[in-house]
C-alpha cells in the first residue's frame, strides 16, 4: 500500500458514515450464489436457515492448524440445517494419504459430506506428501469415496505462489491438467476463484482459458460487503493482483470512502457479460464475507428477497 493511500484512509477514519444504498436487484449470477464460513464464524450463527437461501452451498474453509474435530462438527451442523457442504482439502496441510482418506471418512461418515474444494492451501511449506491439488486428486481417493462435485482453483489474477516471476505458466498447465482430470472423472467440477474487485481480469481470463480447451465452470470469488480498510487488508494478504486498484481509486473518492462496500458494480458487469457470452462459462458467484456473513446474507437477500433457487 503506498503512503499517499495510507494517509488517505488515516484521515478519513473518523467521518461519519453514511447508510449504505439499498442493493440493486440481481440476476442468476449471484442468485446461486456460494458462501464461505470458518468453524469459528459459523459457530457465532445460531441459524443459517435463517439467514441463507434454501440451497445454499456452504464452503467450509480449512486454516491451516483447525482441527479436523471443528471441521467435520461444522460440516455436521450446516448440512443438518438443509445445505450443500463443500469443505476445504488443503494439500499441504494433509500429512499422508492415510490422514486424507481419514478426513474423507469422517466427513461422510459424520456429516454426509460428498463434495470438496480440492487446492493446495496457504502455507509454504507442505506438512507431508502432498503440495498441490492435482496430488490429492491423482490418489483416486475422492472418486473411490463416490465423491460427486470437486471445485478446484482459478487464478484470474495470476498466483505469485505458483508462478513466481508473475507469468501464468505454470497456472495454465495446472488447469490443463484439471480439466483432463474432469473429463476422467465422474465427479462434476468447476474453478472457484479468489475474490475480485474488477470484472475485467475474469472476463478476459475466462475468454483465454476457453480459447485454451478449458471448459469447466467458473465460480467468481466476490467480497462481500466490508470496510474498505478491511478489503484492502484482506486484498494485499491474499495477493490480489490487477482488481486491487479499483479500492485504491475507491479510497481516493471521499464520497465512497463514506459509505462500506459492496460487490454491485462487479456483480453486474459479470451478469452482463455471462448474458452476453454464454460460452464463458460465468456459472454464478461465490462470497468471501470478509465484513461478517450478516452482512454478505443481507446484501444476497436485499438483491433476491424471493430466492430459494437450490444450488446447482
Amino acid at each position: 500500500m503506498t503512503r499517499a493511500l495510507k494517509e488517505v484512509l488515516m484521515s478519513l477514519l473518523t467521518f461519519r458514515r453514511a447508510a449504505p444504498a439499498p442493493a440493486m436487484p440481481g440476476g442468476d449470477f449471484t442468485a446461486r450464489a456460494s458462501i464461505e464460513v470458518m468453524p469459528r464464524t459459523a459457530a457465532k450463527v445460531d441459524s443459517f436457515r435463517a439467514i441463507l437461501p434454501e440451497g445454499t452451498r456452504v464452503y467450509i474453509a480449512h486454516i491451516d492448524g483447525t482441527p479436523i474435530e471443528e471441521m467435520v462438527a461444522t460440516a455436521a451442523r450446516i448440512a443438518s440445517e438443509g445445505f450443500a457442504v463443500m469443505p476445504h482439502f488443503p494439500a499441504r496441510s494433509i500429512e499422508s494419504r492415510a490422514q486424507l482418506g481419514d478426513w474423507i471418512a469422517r466427513y461422510q461418515g459424520e456429516a454426509g459430506v460428498t463434495e470438496g474444494l480440492v487446492l493446495a492451501g496457504g502455507i509454504a511449506q507442505p506438512r507431508g506428501e502432498f503440495h498441490s491439488s492435482m496430488q490429492l486428486l491423482e490418489t483416486g481417493a475422492f472418486d473411490a469415496a463416490g465423491f460427486d462435485r470437486l471445485h478446484v482453483a482459478g487464478h484470474p489474477e495470476g498466483n505469485r505462489d505458483i508462478d513466481p516471476d508473475g507469468g501464468d505458466a505454470v497456472v495454465r498447465d495446472a488447469l490443463r491438467w484439471k480439466q483432463d482430470f474432469a473429463n476422467r472423472s465422474d465427479a462434476r467440477m468447476a474453478l472457484v476463484t479468489q475474490f475480485v474487485f474488477d470484472a475485467a481480469p475474469v472476463i478476459g481470463w475466462a475468454r483465454t482459458i476457453r480459447a485454451a480447451g478449458i471448459d469447466l465452470p467458473v465460480h467468481v470469488g466476490l467480497a462481500g460487503p466490508a470496510k474498505l480498510q478491511t478489503l484492502i487488508k484482506y486484498a494485499m494478504a491474499c495477493g490480489v493482483g490487477p482488481s486491487l486498484k479499483v479500492l485504491q481509486k475507491r479510497a481516493m473518492d471521499v464520497s465512497k470512502l463514506l459509505v462500506p462496500y459492496a460487490p454491485d458494480d462487479i456483480a453486474a458487469a459479470l451478469e452482463h457479460a455471462r448474458a452476453a457470452e454464454p460460452g464463458l462459462g460465468l456459472e454464478q458467484a461465490h462470497l468471501f464475507p470478509l465484513g461478517g456473513i450478516n452482512a454478505s446474507a443481507e446484501w444476497l437477500a436485499a438483491r433476491h428477497p424471493a430466492s430459494r433457487i437450490a444450488a446447482n
